[in-house]
């Protein structure tokens, strides 16, 4: 960077510094989206090594799911919350990347996770991503791709109905609104696969159920879950 171009950005700095996302604290140099302070205390919740745990007590008696885990938990107002919206609402695909770099970490060093065979995003409709212009979970899927080392496949599993939002329905209403709203294109790639979904955060649970369904009537197919994070409300 040139000296015109560094007093430039000093300038722009000083007057609209850039700040974290979760706490609105100036980020400062190599420091990107979200302060070192922060990532130190994302209130990660280690589901990746136990099977009981919170999110996999979700698909219990529900669909057979082989293992399931979210990256971090937050609370309603939480400063992590912020984090998911960002992501999700406010364009910053990049933040979900590198975010699932980390989640992907995390996840290489559990043997449920890291023996799987391919990364599966959870679809939004196409008339929806065209509104948002991306799907979060492509790119959380993109980083956690990067860290196990394992492809992704975004364009298998479809969402064919547009749903209404899932944030004021309880569980049944969710369960309505999404069953049988997914449809697998090519059912012979996924045959005999170990597949990992993932979406952005887990609530009741009801949209990842829900895919997995489809998945699973494919021959041999096993599925594990992971969302970058678990509403803990």
């Amino acid at each position: 960077m040139s000296k015109l171009a560094r007093g430039y950005s000093n300038l722009m700095e000083l007057f609209f510094p850039t700040l974290c996302v979760t706490c609105g604290n100036r980020l400062v140099t190599q420091e990107k989206f979200v302060c070192i302070d922060c990532w130190l205390d994302l209130p990660v919740t280690n589901f990746h090594f136990h099977e009981e745990n919170k999110v996999a007590q979700l698909f219990w008696g529900r669909v057979k799911i082989e293992n399931a885990t979210s990256f971090f938990a937050y609370n309603k107002g939480s400063r992590y919350q912020h984090l998911i919206h960002f992501i999700k609402y406010k364009g910053l695909k990049e933040l979900g990347f590198i975010t699932g770099q980390r989640f992907g970490a995390a996840l290489s060093q559990s043997p449920g996770f890291s023996l799987i065979d391919v990364i599966v995003p959870v679809p939004l409709h196409p008339k929806k991503q065209k509104i948002r212009g991306y799907n979060q979970s492509d790119w959380i899927a993109k980083g956690i791709s990067v860290t196990l080392g394992k492809p992704v496949s975004a364009d298998n599993l479809r969402r064919n109905l547009h749903t209404s939002t899932q944030t004021r329905k309880n569980r049944y209403e969710r369960w309505e609104n999404v069953e049988n709203i997914f449809e697998i294109i090519r059912p012979d790639e996924f045959a005999g696969k170990h597949i990992l979904l993932i979406d952005d955060v887990v609530t009741t649970g009801s949209t990842l159920e829900s895919c997995a369904f489809q998945l699973l009537r494919i021959e041999n197919v096993k599925v594990s879950i992971a969302t970058l994070a678990f509403a803990d409300f």
